[in-house]
């Protein structure tokens, strides 16, 4: 996924670099702010232990909305860089991780604008019961690729609200706080998102 050495400057890597954590043992037990204060004093350290804490985070969001691991490890990559510049515009960095987050899916939703992108077909949640049913599992499989291009279909602020919603499990308060969009605004994308859903699996049971 993500490699990398200690004392390395991000902005200058191909790729965001991680130090294996016994290397760091002395500040794995550090707050997110005292890291955050550590990497703003220059610790490159500091900001890969940052890293190491909120990558898995960011890739699983990440690939979840681009579909392809190589897209996904690109959009994270791009992303810490982004965080490393611009470090001193997280105004709580008790919190980074939530900042870190934002700037993961904006990175994601730019990428998605840029390039479309077919979300492949086991990347998709299941989104219908089929309560152990053989013959219902089979005919799931049959429309897994009529779901995956509902699911592409849809526009790229409803697609982040309902996998973060029903397939990575955030509650509306996080995803509020973490995206800085209202609560009645992402359960109107996740309603919006589900009816369009709804529409083909109907027209599937029809």
């Amino acid at each position: 996924m993500i490699v990398a050495t200690s004392g390395c400057d991000p902005r200058t890597l191909p790729l965001v670099i991680l130090v294996k954590p016994d290397e760091r043992s002395d500040i794995r037990h550090d707050s997110d702010a005292e890291l955050v204060g550590q990497a703003l004093r220059g610790s490159d350290r500091a900001f890969g232990e940052i890293v190491r804490r909120y990558q898995d985070l960011l890739y699983r969001h990440a690939e979840r909305m681009t579909g392809r691991q190589d897209d996904a490890e690109d959009v994270v990559q791009s992303a810490f860089i982004k965080a490393h510049r611009n470090l001193r515009r997280c105004r709580d960095p008790e919190r980074v991780g939530a900042w870190l987050f934002r700037i993961g899916a904006n990175a994601c939703k730019d990428y998605l604008k840029s390039k479309r992108t077919m979300i492949p077909v086991e990347k998709i949640p299941d989104l219908v019961a089929t309560d152990g049913n053989p013959e219902r599992e089979t005919e799931l499989g049959t429309i897994r690729s009529e779901i995956e291009q509902a699911l592409q279909s849809l526009p790229v602020e409803q697609r982040e609200a309902f996998l973060m919603k029903h397939v990575e499990g955030w509650s509306y308060t996080e995803m509020s706080e973490t995206l800085d969009v209202s609560v009645p605004a992402l359960k109107m994308r996740v309603h919006r998102a589900r009816e369009e859903m709804q529409v083909l699996l109907q027209s599937y049971g029809s």
